[in-house]
C-alpha cells in the first residue's frame, strides 16, 4: 500500500470549564488532525501537540512543519505492508515524536478500516470495556477541587487524578481524603518539582496515593530514582518516556514505579505498544494519560487500552466532560460502572461528523503523491 494523500487540518475546540495544571490553564484545545488516503479509504489520527512547549517542546506549528518538509515525503516513498514500517521509516528525524505519532497512527485507523476491523484487533488487543479515570485540574480553591472529585465519584470514575503544585499539594490531598478516604487516589505535579523540594512529596506518603506522577523535570531519569529511593507512594513517569528505550533505562534504574503511556508522546501506537511490552516483561503497570483528546484521539486512547499490560483506569473520561460538541458520533461515554465500552466497528468505531470538524477547521492543507 502506498499513500495517495496526506491532508492536515487545524482544530480549535473550546472546553467547557478551564482546565488548569502546574505550568498552564487552558480554556481552548487547539490540535492538528491528520488524514491519510490510499485505495478509496482513509485514517485519521489526532496529534497530542499544543499551541504553545509547555508540555513538551513540540507545538502544532512545529508539527505542521515537520510533516510538510519531512515527514509526509519520507511516507510518500514507503510501500507500507504493515504500519509497524512507519516508525523505524521516520526515525531518521529526530526527536518530533508528536508529529511522527499522529502521521502514523493515521495509518494505523486507515489500515483497520480497509481490513474493516476495529483498531484494537490490530493493535493485538481484546474488545469488551476498558475502566475510566479522570483529571482534575487545579482550581481556585481546595474547596472547588473537593466539590469536583465529589462530582466525579458520584459520576462513576474507578480513579481520580489530582494536579498539585508547589503550595497546592499536601492541603489539597488532606481536604480530598478527609472526604474520600479510600478512593483510589494518584497526584500529578507535572514537573512542578525538585529534589530540593522534594520533602513537600514525601509529606504524601501518609495518604495512600496510588502514585506520584512525574513529580520532577521533564527530561529526567536520574533524580526521579534518587527520589524514588526515598518514597513509599510510587512514582510514575509521563514526560520523561518518549520511546520504549527510555522506558527501559527508567525501569533500569529504578526511577518509577509506574509507567504512563501517551500514544502521541512516544512516537505513537508501535511505539506505545514497545514501552507497553518492555514494561510488562518487568511486571510494571501501566496505563493511558489523556491530553484533552477530542472523541477522534479518545476513541484511539480506548483501543490501546485493551493491551494487557493496561491493569490500571486511564485518564479516558467522557467525551461531554471536556466538550459541548464533540466531533464522533456516538459521543464517548462513561457508565456508572466506571468504563467505557470499546467500539466494534472498523478503526476507531465511531462516526466522525465531519459538518462539526468543518466548523472547528482553522487551518487546512493537503499534498498529494508526487
Amino acid at each position: 500500500m502506498r499513500l495517495d494523500q496526506v491532508e492536515v487540518r487545524q482544530i480549535r475546540l473550546p472546553l467547557k470549564a478551564p482546565f488548569e495544571t502546574s505550568f498552564a490553564r487552558t480554556t481552548t484545545k487547539e490540535f492538528v488532525l491528520v488524514s491519510v488516503s490510499a485505495d478509496g479509504v482513509t485514517g485519521h489520527g489526532e496529534c497530542i501537540a499544543d499551541a504553545d512547549p509547555f508540555y513538551l517542546p513540540e507545538t502544532n506549528a512545529t508539527v505542521l512543519h515537520v510533516l510538510r518538509d519531512f515527514l509526509v515525503p519520507m511516507t510518500f516513498a514507503l510501500d507500507i505492508a504493515h504500519p509497524r514500517q512507519v516508525r523505524p521509516a521516520l526515525a531518521r528525524v529526530r526527536g518530533h515524536e508528536m508529529a511522527k505519532a499522529a502521521l502514523e497512527m493515521a495509518v494505523w485507523e486507515l489500515v483497520a478500516r480497509r481490513e474493516g476491523v476495529p483498531l484494537y484487533r490490530l493493535l493485538g488487543g481484546r474488545g469488551g470495556e476498558v475502566e475510566a479515570g479522570v483529571s482534575v485540574g487545579l482550581k481556585a480553591d481546595d474547596a472547588a477541587v473537593v466539590a469536583h472529585v465529589a462530582a466525579e465519584v458520584e459520576a462513576g470514575y474507578r480513579r481520580i487524578k489530582v494536579k498539585i503544585k508547589p503550595g497546592r499539594d499536601r492541603g489539597l490531598v488532606a481536604a480530598i481524603r478527609q472526604s474520600f478516604p479510600r478512593v483510589p487516589l494518584m497526584v500529578d505535579a507535572n514537573s512542578a518539582y525538585t529534589l530540593a523540594t522534594a520533602e513537600r512529596l514525601r509529606a504524601l506518603d501518609g495518604f495512600s496515593l496510588t502514585m506520584i506522577e512525574q513529580p520532577l523535570a521533564w527530561d529526567d531519569l536520574v533524580d526521579h530514582a534518587t527520589l524514588q529511593r526515598h518514597l513509599r507512594t510510587p512514582i510514575c513517569l509521563d514526560e520523561s518516556i518518549v520511546s520504549p528505550e527510555s522506558a527501559r533505562r527508567a525501569l533500569e534504574i529504578k526511577a518509577c514505579r509506574v509507567v504512563n503511556i501517551k500514544v502521541g508522546r512516544v512516537g505513537g501506537f508501535t511505539g506505545a505498544i514497545g514501552v507497553h511490552d518492555v514494561c510488562r516483561a518487568q511486571g510494571v503497570p501501566v496505563w493511558c494519560g489523556g491530553m484533552l483528546e477530542s472523541g477522534i484521539g479518545r476513541l484511539a486512547n480506548v483501543h490501546l487500552q485493551t493491551l494487557p499490560g493496561f491493569t490500571l483506569p486511564g485518564d479516558t473520561s467522557a467525551s461531554g466532560r471536556v466538550y459541548e460538541e464533540d466531533l464522533v458520533d456516538p459521543p464517548v461515554v462513561v457508565s456508572p460502572e466506571g468504563t467505557i465500552g470499546v467500539p466494534e466497528g472498523p478503526g476507531i468505531g465511531h462516526e466522525i461528523l465531519w459538518p462539526r470538524v468543518e466548523r472547528a477547521t482553522t487551518y487546512r492543507e493537503a499534498w498529494r503523491r508526487p
